[in-house]
């Protein structure tokens, strides 16, 4: 018998020996820090279900990307709330929008920061769609023109990197091709490219304004059964362009972030979204749990999973617990 032998626990004794063995090492340079930009000035209202996020104007944005720099934090993807929404999302697309101006803020600021930006039109739709509506449905093509615009006003505003999170198929490759003819042929696409129709987005859409008028998204977004359909969708992105990868939502696809992770050598991202940041914090309202623990249990079990980078709410109270 292995017993008494082997004592597993010999290695578990004290913090140090813990630290010394331990095979996931959680550190602040994979986090992401989503933001959400408003229109206006000195503009900072907290979103009521998600403790600690903001609407923020663009002067305010900058303001917290001094803070996530000086807490080591790599990045920022931004969010934008249009001053107005139509059906087709053009606000999207304009040199002024909200994105555009904290993008050019940020830079203007000289902030060690990565920039990127979520390409969709939920945010600028009057109906919450992430595409154009024909005939009562989502239409796929008529929408791809509208992203790859969008992705090119982002780049001319100086972001890092693109992220579309759309889920209409083929829009990696228009993204590319616009990017590419108007001599962006360097600027990464990260793409949203696994991500599930979740029950867990309902606090980011009062975060963004995005939720759709009628209907759901059933149609274009993943269903949350599938796996095997995850490695097909990863691979069309790839085909396509994309440079990176994303997985979302995170923790009830931690599998699919493995499988991935197995299956391709990209980088992959994986998204900690708003549902499971907010169940983290009420549950610590409610002094059901303690909110540091089970922060830094749950992103380090999505590290652990495969993800290179993942983007969380949790992101600068994260970084000052790692510190």
């Amino acid at each position: 018998m292995s017993f008494p032998v082997h004592r597993p626990r010999r290695l578990r004794k004290t913090e140090l020996l813990r630290g010394l063995v331990r095979e996931t090492r959680l550190t602040v340079a994979n986090f992401i820090y989503p933001m959400f930009v408003c229109p206006g000035a000195i503009v900072r209202q907290e979103v009521s279900s998600m403790p600690g996020v903001f609407q923020q104007s663009a002067d305010k944005i900058v303001e917290d990307c001094r803070e996530v720099e000086s807490l080591g934090i790599r990045g920022v993807i931004l969010f934008g709330l249009p001053e107005t929404k139509d059906p087709r999302g053009a606000s999207s697309l304009q040199k002024d929008g909200v994105v555009q101006r904290a993008i050019e803020a940020i830079r203007k600021a000289k902030l060690n920061l990565i920039v990127i930006t979520d390409v969709c039109l939920c945010e600028y739709t009057d109906h919450g769609h992430c595409g154009v509506i024909e005939n009562g449905e989502v239409a796929n093509d008529a929408t791809l023109e509208i992203l790859a615009e969008q992705s090119l006003s982002h780049a001319r505003a100086g972001a890092d990197i693109v992220a579309p999170s759309d889920m209409m198929d083929g829009r990696v490759a228009a993204i590319r091709k616009k990017l590419d003819e108007n001599k962006f042929a360097d600027l990464p696409i990260l793409s949203y490219a696994a991500k599930y129709c979740s029950s867990f987005y309902g606090p980011f859409r009062e975060a963004a304004d995005s939720a759709p008028q009628f209907g759901d998204r059933r149609s274009y977004q993943m269903d949350s059964a599938n796996s095997r359909e995850a490695l097909k969708e990863v691979a069309l992105d790839l085909e396509e362009g994309a440079d990176m990868i994303m997985v979302k939502p995170a923790l009830p696809y931690l599998d699919i972030i493995t499988r991935v992770r197995r299956e391709f050598s990209v980088p992959v991202a994986a998204y900690n979204v708003s549902g499971e940041y907010s169940m983290v914090k009420a549950a610590a309202q409610k002094g059901w749990l303690d909110e540091k623990r089970a922060a830094l249990e749950i992103l380090t079990g999505i590290q652990r999973a495969g993800a290179d980078v993942i983007l969380t709410y949790h992101a600068k109270d994260a970084a000052r617990w790692l510190k």
